[in-house]
Formats: C-alpha cells, structure tokens, sequence
C-alpha cells in the first residue's frame, strides 16, 4: 500500500495543480505548449492524494481553465457543449482507479500488473465517457453512429495514451528516485545507529 506523508501529499498535489494549469487549454502540442497533462493528473490525484476534497479542487481548476481560455485565450468554445459535465465521471474513472492501485502498490516489479489494469480500464472509461458523450451528446454529430464513433476511439485513443504515458513515465521516474534515496538515506542512517 502507498503511504505518502501529508507534507509530501501538499508539495505533489501543488505540483499536479502547476502542472494541470501549464497544460490545459491547448488541443494539441507543439513546440510552445506540453500536451494535455489531465489524465495523468486525475490518476497521480487518486494515487497520492488521500483527502477526497481534492478531487473536486481539481475539477474546480480544470474548468476555471476551460473558461480563461475561450473567456480571454482565444481558444474555440466546440468542446464546450451539454456533454461537457461527463468530464466528471470521466476523470472520476482516472481517480478511481489512482485509489484501487495506491492500496495494491509494492515497490517491485509486480505491481505493474495492478498498475497496468486499473489504466487500461480507466483510459478506456474515460475516453468513453469524455470523447463519447461529445460526440453523442454534444450537439455537434447531429447523425452520430456507433461505427464512427469507433472509428474516432481508434484515431484519437492512442494520442490520449501517449500523452498519459509520457506523464506517468517522467512520474514514475520521479517516484523511483525518491523511494531510492529516501531507502539509502534509511540505510546510512542505520548504519550509524
């Protein structure tokens, strides 16, 4: 189980808020903006943040960014529509599953198996709800089907998973090197004892 301090859980949580504001507003990368960093940042939440409170502080962020950016960004208003509210199971889905791992996270080589379920099933909720309800509820598909809905999963899921991994990666890193050196500073310490 993943046991993070409150101090650690304030330091991350600030940091995942930084990192939601650099990156939100923008539908695509390039050399001037990150990608979306919501997924990863949603799952990281559920991961280390315990208090519940949270979550909502970041839904609160995500669409106070949603609304300076068409408000005063000069970003296109499309994706704002009835579906928009879907965003909230849908980055619930990536919470939830940040919750389920962190209480079957080990520092070994076997929890990428745990780690690895509760992404795919999350990324494929989420994308459901989130690209599904824009393109069946938004208003804009006035003749949406199921077949082209697929056919819209397959060419926009696997961006929405390179973004995800590029994140959880320089996440996973991160973790790696603290566990590290926090288990050697341990070891030295007890040495000197």
């Amino acid at each position: 189980m993943l046991s993070v301090s409150p101090r650690n859980q304030a330091i991350i949580a600030i940091l995942l808020m930084a990192l939601l504001f650099l990156t939100r507003g923008h539908h695509f990368a390039t050399i001037n903006h990150l990608p979306s960093a919501s997924w990863a940042i949603f799952f990281l939440a559920g991961l280390y943040i315990a208090p519940k409170w949270f979550f909502p502080v970041l839904l609160a962020e995500a669409a106070l960014l949603d609304f300076a950016a068409i408000t005063w960004g000069g970003v296109s208003s499309f994706c704002v529509s009835p579906a928009y509210p879907l965003l909230i199971p849908a980055y619930g889905a990536l919470w939830l599953a940040g919750l389920w791992y962190a209480k079957r996270y080990t520092f070994s080589l076997k929890t990428l198996l745990p780690l690895s379920l509760s992404l795919a099933l999350a990324t494929v909720t989420s994308n459901i709800l989130s690209s599904g309800g824009f393109y069946f509820f938004s208003g804009r598909y006035p003749d949406a089907t199921l077949a082209e809905f697929g056919q819209r999963f397959i060419n926009y899921y696997p961006n929405q998973l390179s973004n995800l991994g590029f994140y959880l990666a320089i996440a996973a890193v991160c973790h790696v090197a603290v566990v590290v050196i926090a288990n050697t500073a341990s070891q030295k310490q007890d040495h000197h004892s």
